[in-house]
């Protein structure tokens, strides 16, 4: 017998070798045995037990997501029913293998010669015609519930003609639904039983074949054009000879455009559990999913009908459901700085521009690394601050004072900001010359930071959110849309670090915006911020300043008309979400100014009084 394991064992065929070899490797055996050496032979040289215990472990590390007929098909004569199953325990799956490959051995003819050529079972006539046998004497009822419901796919009519119904059937031939029921029964026993005839020996050959050409999963078209015999129309039914052969394939489910072995969910989250530590090269990711069975002519395209992957940029990408997980994966595979709209372009979904850099700048995975933009706090690399903050580090790193043309030198070749806006900002407040002309941080000596009277907690329309950060409300009036500043409360400056006489630049992609600190706290325009919301008179911004000195800020429209107490009440602190009730309501509403858990309705309402925030109170009467 000159059949090797892999002639008997088609996942062996397709299964890379590199996950093969380290598996099937026998000290007793040549490299790669089971491509290259007879089976009887291999048996004759390390025994059945041990080439049969090799198939099992192979079966048990690569196949176990098959049915045991797919690994070796000829378990479908000898064990029929053991045939459909996936392998159960590896020394029972062992046991099978064993009894198979004796029988087969044992059919070896005793004078057959040892490099003689297995002949391929090949039918004498095209196999259309051979599948026409099976229906040749079916009557018009018979072949038209074959054709129009047995073998109906409803693939080739997309949204038009539907498998017929039993009652649609029984109307037209004015019998009871159940005598259809009857009919297709007797039908499908009446294939069973042709099936496992003698004459069905090449069709039974040719899907065996096929299951291992089609492997774990395929686009659905693909069976067609298998080979040229499947588009031949049956006579007998007027269907493509593949619609048939499809109904054969037990085993396998057709799922958006795909059929698949097994089940669809678990063959998808088998293959997102490749990717689950990040993204892999396109090459690479074909790689891996052979070890699930899927041919790699097929694998780019089995990634990217995935669920929840993307491939971006010759990678295969876990692509999972928050924007910052997906900001995140998109630099990873850029492996380079990107700005806010790259970013927002290779995500391609409808994020708005404003929430992915409000995203960038408040998650800790992020760093901003120029003026527009933003990397991987992993890759390392010192943080755009703003121009101020940036001659500060400066400073602080030349030992507390530096030349004007050394941080010039210094934060231009990193970052893209003008020569003239470093200088200004040199010779503007907060810093000062030294007598050899260096400048310094002006005001070192002061000791204490500033107190305000009220702090933050205590200030009116001002909230904190889940993450610690304490944002304040503008309601945006007509000065603002006109571009005019507008005051801040003392207690939210100080809280930004601020304290009187002091300058905070905070920077937006649109430009940058001017909070100072002469006889009360200021914020510049924000017309562009408010511009890029369309916002109008009425509406509400919420806005903070990130630890990189960069203006975050969260829009929200005014409240609608007819909107329940409480929902209004929380809309002010920039809550939308539903609540179950007040006291749920009551309860967000006290953590969001800074009351400790527990605190009941008495304390909320106190507190919002002693802040001043009358607007909100009066929706909680």
């Amino acid at each position: 017998m000159n059949l090797s394991l892999s002639d008997i064992v088609p996942p062996l065929r397709w299964t890379a070798p590199s996950q093969v070899e380290p598996i099937a490797s026998d000290p007793g055996l040549p490299d790669a045995w089971w491509q290259a050496l007879p089976l009887g032979r291999a048996c004759a040289a390390v025994g059945t037990g041990q080439v049969a215990s090799r198939l099992a472990d192979l079966t048990t590390a690569c196949w176990a997501h098959l049915v045991l007929g797919d690994i070796l098909p000829l378990l479908r004569f000898t064990h029929p029913e053991e045939s459909l199953q996936t392998p159960g325990p590896r020394e029972s799956v062992r046991d099978l293998y064993v009894e198979v490959i004796d029988k087969l051995l044992a059919t070896e003819p005793v004078g057959e010669q040892a490099g003689a050529p297995v002949p391929p079972a090949l039918p004498d006539r095209p196999m259309p015609e051979v599948i026409d046998e099976i229906f040749a004497r079916l009557d018009d009822r018979q072949r038209a519930i074959a054709r129009d419901r047995l073998y109906f796919d409803t693939s080739l009519h997309p949204g038009q003609a539907q498998r017929a119904t039993l009652d649609e059937l029984a109307q037209r031939f004015s019998v009871t639904r159940e005598r259809i029921r009857q009919i297709e029964r007797d039908l499908r026993d009446h294939v069973a039983g042709w099936l496992n005839g003698p004459s069905a020996a090449p069709l039974n050959a040719h899907l065996s074949w096929l299951r291992t050409r089609l492997g774990s999963a395929v686009p659905a078209d693909d069976l067609a054009a298998a080979v040229p015999w499947h588009r031949t129309e049956l006579i007998t039914l007027a269907i493509p000879a593949w619609r048939f052969v499809r109904t054969l394939l037990t085993g396998y489910e057709q799922v958006d455009g795909w059929m698949i072995a097994g089940g669809a969910d678990e063959l998808r989250d088998k293959t997102r559990q490749l990717f689950a530590d990040g993204p892999r090269p396109l090459e690479e990711a074909v790689s891996l999913v052979a070890q699930l069975g899927i041919r790699e002519d097929v694998a780019d395209r089995w990634l990217a009908s995935v669920p929840h992957l993307r491939v971006m940029d010759g990678h295969i990408v876990p692509w999972p459901r928050s924007m910052g997980d997906k900001a995140e994966a998109v630099l990873t595979v850029a492996h380079a700085p990107l700005t806010p709209e790259d970013i927002q372009g290779r995500i391609g979904e409808d994020y708005s521009l404003v929430g992915i850099r409000n995203q960038l700048a408040a998650d800790e995975r992020f760093i901003r690394l120029d003026r527009s933009k933003y990397g991987l706090r992993s890759w390392g690399g010192d943080e755009y601050l703003g121009i101020r903050e940036m001659i500060i580090r400066e400073i602080e790193r030349a030992g507390g004072e530096a030349s004007v043309s050394t941080v010039v030198d210094n934060l231009t070749s990193h970052y893209d900001v003008s020569e003239s806006s470093i200088r200004a900002y040199a010779g503007g407040p907060g810093f000062e010359r030294t007598q050899r002309g260096y400048i310094r941080v002006a005001g070192q000596d002061q000791a204490e930071p500033y107190q305000p009277r009220r702090d933050v907690s205590m200030t009116r329309r001002c909230f904190r959110s889940r993450d610690g950060r304490w944002w304040h409300r503008v309601d945006v009036n007509a000065e603002h849309l006109r571009g005019s500043g507008s005051p801040l409360p003392t207690g939210f400056a100080a809280h930004l670090g601020m304290a009187p006489g002091g300058q905070l630049t905070a920077s937006t992609a649109s430009g940058e915006v001017v909070i100072s600190w002469h006889n009360q706290p200021t914020i510049g325009s924000i017309r562009h911020v408010l511009a890029e919301y369309n916002a109008s008179e009425g509406d509400h911004v919420f806005l903070t300043v990130s630890d990189g000195g960069e203006l975050l800020t969260r829009f929200l429209p005014a409240a609608g008309a007819g909107l329940p107490a409480i929902n209004h009440a929380l809309h002010l602190i920039g809550y939308t979400a539903p609540v179950a009730s007040e006291a749920e309501g009551l309860r967000l509403i006290g953590a969001r100014i800074g009351l400790p858990e527990g605190s009941v309705r008495e304390d909320v309402l106190d507190r919002l009084r002693e802040r001043g925030d009358r607007d909100i109170i009066r929706f909680l009467p």
